[in-house]
Protein backbone atom coordinates (compact mmCIF):
# COMPACT_ATOMS: atom_id res chain seq x y z
CA UNK A 1 0.00 0.00 0.00
CA UNK A 2 1.50 3.38 -1.04
CA UNK A 3 2.47 6.00 1.84
CA UNK A 4 0.64 9.24 2.51
CA UNK A 5 2.44 12.29 1.01
CA UNK A 6 1.35 15.45 3.33
CA UNK A 7 0.15 18.20 2.12
CA UNK A 8 3.38 20.16 2.68
CA UNK A 9 4.96 17.69 0.30
CA UNK A 10 2.81 17.53 -2.01
CA UNK A 11 3.08 21.42 -2.13
CA UNK A 12 6.95 21.24 -2.04
CA UNK A 13 6.98 18.31 -5.29
CA UNK A 14 4.47 20.59 -7.27
CA UNK A 15 6.85 23.31 -6.52
CA UNK A 16 9.66 21.53 -8.04
CA UNK A 17 7.62 20.09 -11.25
CA UNK A 18 6.77 23.81 -11.85
CA UNK A 19 10.30 24.71 -11.91
CA UNK A 20 11.23 22.27 -14.07
CA UNK A 21 8.37 22.65 -16.70
CA UNK A 22 9.75 26.32 -16.53
CA UNK A 23 12.99 25.60 -17.47
CA UNK A 24 12.19 22.77 -20.01
CA UNK A 25 9.73 25.69 -21.31
CA UNK A 26 13.14 27.58 -21.84
CA UNK A 27 15.19 25.02 -23.63
CA UNK A 28 15.92 25.71 -27.37
CA UNK A 29 13.45 24.48 -29.89
CA UNK A 30 15.21 20.95 -30.22
CA UNK A 31 13.61 19.90 -26.67
CA UNK A 32 11.34 17.30 -26.17
CA UNK A 33 8.08 19.64 -26.62
CA UNK A 34 7.23 22.31 -28.29
CA UNK A 35 6.25 26.00 -26.94
CA UNK A 36 2.35 25.25 -27.19
CA UNK A 37 2.86 22.12 -25.31
CA UNK A 38 5.27 23.77 -22.16
CA UNK A 39 2.81 26.59 -22.04
CA UNK A 40 -0.17 23.52 -21.37
CA UNK A 41 1.93 21.52 -18.97
CA UNK A 42 2.95 24.97 -17.02
CA UNK A 43 -1.05 26.25 -16.99
CA UNK A 44 -1.66 22.52 -15.36
CA UNK A 45 0.63 22.65 -13.09
CA UNK A 46 -0.13 26.20 -11.66
CA UNK A 47 -3.94 25.06 -11.99
CA UNK A 48 -3.09 21.93 -9.93
CA UNK A 49 -1.12 23.91 -7.69
CA UNK A 50 -3.44 26.28 -6.92
CA UNK A 51 -6.16 23.26 -6.13
CA UNK A 52 -3.65 21.70 -3.90
CA UNK A 53 -3.01 25.38 -2.29
CA UNK A 54 -7.29 25.58 -1.87
CA UNK A 55 -7.40 22.00 -0.37
CA UNK A 56 -4.70 23.03 1.99
CA UNK A 57 -6.38 26.39 2.75
CA UNK A 58 -9.94 24.73 3.48
CA UNK A 59 -8.13 21.81 5.16
CA UNK A 60 -6.79 24.27 7.83
CA UNK A 61 -10.15 26.03 8.28
CA UNK A 62 -12.06 23.02 8.99
CA UNK A 63 -9.48 22.26 11.85
CA UNK A 64 -9.92 25.70 13.21
CA UNK A 65 -13.74 25.32 13.30
CA UNK A 66 -13.33 22.01 14.60
CA UNK A 67 -11.16 23.60 17.50
CA UNK A 68 -13.58 26.29 18.11
CA UNK A 69 -16.18 23.54 18.16
CA UNK A 70 -14.61 21.92 20.76
CA UNK A 71 -13.67 25.06 22.91
CA UNK A 72 -17.51 25.57 22.64
CA UNK A 73 -18.43 22.03 23.18
CA UNK A 74 -15.79 22.55 26.27
CA UNK A 75 -17.62 25.59 27.46
CA UNK A 76 -20.86 23.91 27.49
CA UNK A 77 -19.79 21.02 29.81
CA UNK A 78 -18.41 23.02 31.99
CA UNK A 79 -21.84 25.54 32.05
CA UNK A 80 -23.55 22.05 32.92
CA UNK A 81 -21.41 20.91 35.19
CA UNK A 82 -21.69 24.37 36.85
CA UNK A 83 -25.58 24.08 36.48
CA UNK A 84 -25.68 21.15 38.00
CA UNK A 85 -23.62 21.60 41.19
CA UNK A 86 -26.05 24.47 41.76
CA UNK A 87 -29.05 22.28 41.44
CA UNK A 88 -27.35 19.50 43.73
CA UNK A 89 -26.84 22.74 46.43
CA UNK A 90 -30.35 23.59 45.69
CA UNK A 91 -31.53 20.23 46.73
CA UNK A 92 -29.67 19.84 49.22
CA UNK A 93 -30.83 23.10 50.61
CA UNK A 94 -34.53 21.74 49.79
CA UNK A 95 -34.37 18.62 51.57
CA UNK A 96 -33.19 20.71 54.79
CA UNK A 97 -35.86 23.02 54.78
CA UNK A 98 -38.17 20.08 54.06
CA UNK A 99 -36.78 18.25 57.15
CA UNK A 100 -36.81 21.50 59.07
CA UNK A 101 -40.71 22.13 58.33
CA UNK A 102 -41.27 18.60 59.18
CA UNK A 103 -39.41 18.95 62.37
CA UNK A 104 -41.64 21.92 63.35
CA UNK A 105 -44.71 20.37 62.32
CA UNK A 106 -43.87 17.63 64.91
CA UNK A 107 -43.40 20.33 67.32
CA UNK A 108 -46.56 22.00 66.72
CA UNK A 109 -48.73 18.67 67.16
CA UNK A 110 -46.94 17.45 69.93
CA UNK A 111 -47.53 21.03 71.68
CA UNK A 112 -51.57 20.93 70.22
CA UNK A 113 -51.95 17.70 71.37
CA UNK A 114 -50.84 18.45 74.75
CA UNK A 115 -52.72 21.53 74.78
CA UNK A 116 -55.73 19.22 73.69
CA UNK A 117 -54.98 17.11 76.61
CA UNK A 118 -55.95 19.80 78.61
CA UNK A 119 -59.29 20.00 78.06
CA UNK A 120 -60.15 15.87 77.15
CA UNK A 121 -61.20 14.32 80.16
CA UNK A 122 -58.99 12.74 82.76
CA UNK A 123 -59.89 9.85 85.65
CA UNK A 124 -60.51 10.75 88.73
CA UNK A 125 -61.56 9.12 92.07
CA UNK A 126 -63.57 11.14 94.90
CA UNK A 127 -64.88 9.79 97.97
CA UNK A 128 -63.81 6.15 96.54
CA UNK A 129 -65.65 6.84 93.28
CA UNK A 130 -63.66 6.71 89.64
CA UNK A 131 -65.15 8.40 86.89
CA UNK A 132 -63.62 11.53 84.25
CA UNK A 133 -64.35 14.18 84.46
CA UNK A 134 -63.21 17.72 82.26
CA UNK A 135 -60.36 19.87 83.63
CA UNK A 136 -62.80 22.30 84.39
CA UNK A 137 -64.68 19.93 86.43
CA UNK A 138 -61.55 18.73 88.24
CA UNK A 139 -60.51 22.38 88.55
CA UNK A 140 -64.26 23.86 90.08
CA UNK A 141 -64.60 21.05 92.47
CA UNK A 142 -61.37 21.79 94.17
CA UNK A 143 -61.42 25.36 94.21
CA UNK A 144 -64.89 25.54 96.01
CA UNK A 145 -63.47 22.85 98.55
CA UNK A 146 -60.67 24.98 99.29
CA UNK A 147 -63.01 27.60 99.84
CA UNK A 148 -64.79 25.52 102.39
CA UNK A 149 -61.77 24.19 104.37
CA UNK A 150 -60.49 27.45 104.73
CA UNK A 151 -63.59 28.51 106.95
CA UNK A 152 -65.08 31.01 103.80
CA UNK A 153 -68.61 29.09 104.44
CA UNK A 154 -70.89 31.30 102.72
CA UNK A 155 -68.45 31.65 99.81
CA UNK A 156 -68.26 27.79 99.25
CA UNK A 157 -72.44 27.58 99.61
CA UNK A 158 -71.72 29.69 96.45
CA UNK A 159 -68.74 28.31 94.75
CA UNK A 160 -70.26 24.67 95.51
CA UNK A 161 -73.85 25.69 94.02
CA UNK A 162 -72.55 27.01 90.71
CA UNK A 163 -71.04 23.73 90.54
CA UNK A 164 -73.98 21.72 90.82
CA UNK A 165 -75.86 23.93 88.36
CA UNK A 166 -72.99 24.16 85.56
CA UNK A 167 -72.04 20.59 85.98
CA UNK A 168 -75.54 18.51 86.58
CA UNK A 169 -74.26 15.35 85.33
CA UNK A 170 -70.62 15.57 86.38
CA UNK A 171 -69.04 12.31 88.98
CA UNK A 172 -68.23 14.94 91.61
CA UNK A 173 -72.14 16.14 92.28
CA UNK A 174 -72.85 13.78 95.02
CA UNK A 175 -69.51 14.92 96.64
CA UNK A 176 -70.48 18.38 95.28
CA UNK A 177 -73.91 18.74 97.92
CA UNK A 178 -72.22 17.07 100.56
CA UNK A 179 -70.33 19.48 101.29
CA UNK A 180 -72.39 22.09 100.15
CA UNK A 181 -75.01 20.66 102.69
CA UNK A 182 -72.04 21.17 105.38
CA UNK A 183 -71.21 24.30 103.97
CA UNK A 184 -75.20 25.20 104.51
CA UNK A 185 -75.36 23.89 108.07
CA UNK A 186 -72.45 26.08 109.25
CA UNK A 187 -73.94 29.02 107.66
CA UNK A 188 -77.42 27.57 110.13
CA UNK A 189 -79.38 27.48 106.08
CA UNK A 190 -80.76 23.89 107.62
CA UNK A 191 -83.73 23.20 105.52
CA UNK A 192 -81.50 23.96 102.58
CA UNK A 193 -78.96 21.87 103.84
CA UNK A 194 -81.17 18.92 104.34
CA UNK A 195 -82.59 19.52 100.65
CA UNK A 196 -79.34 18.72 99.93
CA UNK A 197 -78.01 15.60 101.83
CA UNK A 198 -81.46 14.23 100.32
CA UNK A 199 -80.67 15.12 96.92
CA UNK A 200 -76.95 12.81 97.65
CA UNK A 201 -79.03 9.93 99.51
CA UNK A 202 -81.78 9.96 96.51
CA UNK A 203 -79.27 10.07 93.65
CA UNK A 204 -76.32 7.65 95.33
CA UNK A 205 -77.21 5.70 98.16
CA UNK A 206 -74.44 3.73 98.52
CA UNK A 207 -72.07 6.59 98.25
CA UNK A 208 -69.34 6.99 100.74
CA UNK A 209 -70.63 9.97 102.36
CA UNK A 210 -74.27 8.64 102.33
CA UNK A 211 -74.13 7.54 105.98
CA UNK A 212 -72.87 11.26 106.97
CA UNK A 213 -75.32 12.96 104.71
CA UNK A 214 -78.03 11.17 106.91
CA UNK A 215 -76.74 11.80 109.76
CA UNK A 216 -76.31 15.53 108.79
CA UNK A 217 -79.83 15.55 108.16
CA UNK A 218 -80.67 14.32 111.38
CA UNK A 219 -78.53 16.92 113.17
CA UNK A 220 -80.33 19.80 111.20
CA UNK A 221 -83.28 18.59 111.79
CA UNK A 222 -82.24 18.49 115.72
CA UNK A 223 -81.23 21.94 115.20
CA UNK A 224 -84.63 22.97 113.94
CA UNK A 225 -86.45 20.84 116.91
CA UNK A 226 -87.84 18.47 114.81
CA UNK A 227 -87.18 15.86 117.41
CA UNK A 228 -89.24 13.25 116.02
CA UNK A 229 -88.04 13.68 112.01
CA UNK A 230 -84.67 13.57 113.62
CA UNK A 231 -85.68 10.31 115.41
CA UNK A 232 -86.99 8.90 112.29
CA UNK A 233 -83.57 9.80 110.27
CA UNK A 234 -81.79 8.29 112.94
CA UNK A 235 -83.24 4.86 112.91
CA UNK A 236 -83.48 4.63 109.30
CA UNK A 237 -79.54 5.59 109.31
CA UNK A 238 -79.30 2.71 111.36
CA UNK A 239 -80.74 0.51 109.49
CA UNK A 240 -79.29 0.83 106.02
CA UNK A 241 -75.57 1.71 107.52
CA UNK A 242 -75.67 -0.34 110.85
CA UNK A 243 -71.48 -1.20 109.97
CA UNK A 244 -70.79 2.76 109.48
CA UNK A 245 -69.38 4.88 111.60
CA UNK A 246 -71.96 7.02 111.31
CA UNK A 247 -74.31 4.35 112.78
CA UNK A 248 -72.13 4.73 116.24
CA UNK A 249 -72.94 8.74 116.30
CA UNK A 250 -76.46 7.82 115.34
CA UNK A 251 -77.04 5.33 118.35
CA UNK A 252 -75.88 8.14 121.16
CA UNK A 253 -77.48 10.78 119.46
CA UNK A 254 -80.69 8.64 120.12
CA UNK A 255 -80.19 8.12 123.23
CA UNK A 256 -80.24 11.46 123.99
CA UNK A 257 -83.52 11.88 122.20
CA UNK A 258 -85.38 9.85 124.27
Amino acid sequence: MAARISVPQRSRALTVALFAAVATWALPSYALFDDDEARRAILELRQRFDAMQQSSQRSGEEVSQLRRSLLDLQTQIEALRTEQANLRGQNEQLQRDVAELQRRQKDIAQGVDERLRKFEPAAVTVDGREFRADPAEKRDFEAALATFRSGKFPEAVTAFGSFVRQYPQSGYVPSARFWLGNAQYATRDYKEAIANFKSLLAAAPDHARAPEAALSIANCQIELKDTRAARKTLEDLLRVYPQSEAAAAAKERLARLK
